[in-house]
């Protein structure tokens, strides 16, 4: 087991940041469960998630500062940029669901990250170091920067689809995209409906489950675009560094699956008129792959993109 080393914590500001940002999520933790019957988000919670949000990105520059590169070269500070996205996408869905529900959904997976980079991980993968001559390219900030938001888009997502499950109810959802739909999926009976006139239209009203469910799809489409643009950069950037543009790296093929799983997911909702479980399923493994690319690769030292200590 870990011994706790304080003195680290305190020498360094940089992870004397991280830890203040976790002590931060820590405390907004209860008070985001407790208000989790209510209708409205706790905005005493998603004050303290903003403060923590603000944090972090100063402890990314500060780091930056130090090293002279974009900070990204070692697990601690891929998870603390993770854990950064992460409370600025929450940030960004209340604005558009502030319910107490998604609120207590999204935030233990941001206290979770930062719990993991500054309790768990060795004091050596925590220090800033070099960047290895593969990594010293422009593509750095490019691709590593789009490949972490689009993994904490996704885990987000995949998340709201974890809350349509526990609040489906066996509820049959639509996915509407104005007052009569969009699509193959309008209301259902409006070709029976003779519309007179303009008065005549009435607005349809979302159900919170629909809303979340919407929600967490335009979240995933969102980041199946980033992670997209992420694949195409860093084949880009493999051909420059190793002169190939695939090479089948643990990394990329684990990357590549989680393509493949949230792409079935957006095809199922497309083409086949999918919503609520069904899909949510889908999003829910494509989190588990997600988990397997990001940590579970790095952890066991596997491959060219490795940061683990494990092997």
């Amino acid at each position: 087991m870990k011994t706790m080393n304080f003195e680290a914590y305190f020498s360094d500001p940089v992870i004397a940041l991280g830890l203040l940002s976790f002590l931060l999520l820590l405390l907004s933790l209860p008070i985001t469960f407790w208000n989790a019957r209510d209708k409205a988000s706790s905005p005493i919670s998603r004050t303290i998630i903003s403060l923590a949000n603000i944090i972090l990105a100063a402890q990314l520059i500060l780091r930056w500062w130090q090293s002279g590169h974009f900070p990204i070269s070692n697990l601690y500070e891929s998870l603390c940029f993770l854990t950064w996205g992460l409370t600025l996408t929450q940030l960004l869905i209340e604005r558009v669901i502030p319910t107490a529900f998604v609120q207590a959904t999204l935030t233990p997976i941001s206290l979770i990250s930062i719990a993991f980079a500054s309790f768990v991980l060795p004091e050596d993968l925590q220090a800033a170091s070099p960047l290895v001559p593969a990594l010293r390219s422009s593509w750095l900030v490019m691709h590593v920067s789009v490949i972490m938001c689009s993994y904490a888009a996704l885990i987000l997502g995949s998340l709201l689809s974890f809350a349509v499950l526990i609040s489906n109810n066996g509820e049959e959802l639509q996915l509407r995209g104005s007052s009569i739909g969009v699509g193959e999926f309008r209301e259902k009976g409006y070709k029976d409906k003779i519309i007179g006139n303009i008065e005549d239209l009435t607005p349809v009203v979302f159900s919170p489950t629909e809303k979340i469910d919407n929600l967490s799809y335009r979240t995933i489409s969102f980041g199946f675009l980033l992670l997209t643009f992420g694949l195409i950069s860093g084949a880009v950037w493999a051909n420059e560094a190793w002169g190939s543009w695939w090479s089948w790296d643990p990394k990329e093929t684990w990357a590549f699956i989680s393509w493949l799983v949230y792409a079935a997911y957006l095809h199922t909702r497309l083409s086949r008129g999918w919503q609520g479980r069904r899909p949510a399923f889908i999003a829910i493994g494509g989190l588990f792959v997600i988990l397997i690319c990001y940590i579970g690769v790095n952890l066991l030292g596997i491959g060219l993109h490795s940061y683990g200590w494990f092997l």
